[in-house]
């Protein structure tokens, strides 16, 4: 996952690449790192995602996978549990925004695979 600025499509973020994932993960933890992004950078710039799944999660504060952990995947999980610990100790200070596809085309943050 990474993070891209609308302001001038510049990458603020961008993750290593984990084993055994999948997109709704990725997209929940680009939430959370663009939260704690913003925090450090003390900007108040909506956060825009294309997953419903990974806005609802962030929205409960609980990644609600299905996907089962194992000794691959163990990492990916890890950093799970550390935003959904961000999540319940933080409010919602930004605002969570769907990536409308249709009509402004595929999210700048989604490395042009869609």
């Amino acid at each position: 996952w990474r993070g891209v600025s609308l302001e001038d499509g510049s990458e603020v973020f961008k993750s290593q690449v984990y084993a055994d994932g999948t997109n709704n993960i990725g997209e929940f933890l680009a939430i959370v790192e663009g939260m704690r992004w913003l925090i450090r950078k003390k900007k108040d710039w909506p956060i825009f995602s294309d997953s419903k799944n990974a806005l609802l999660w962030v929205k409960k504060k609980k990644c609600n996978t299905n996907l089962i952990r194992t000794s691959k995947n163990k990492a990916l999980f890890d950093l799970i549990e550390e935003a959904e610990e961000f999540l319940a100790q933080n409010e919602q200070l930004f605002p969570l925004c769907k990536w409308l596809t249709e009509t402004w085309g595929e999210n700048p943050a989604d490395f042009g695979r869609k």
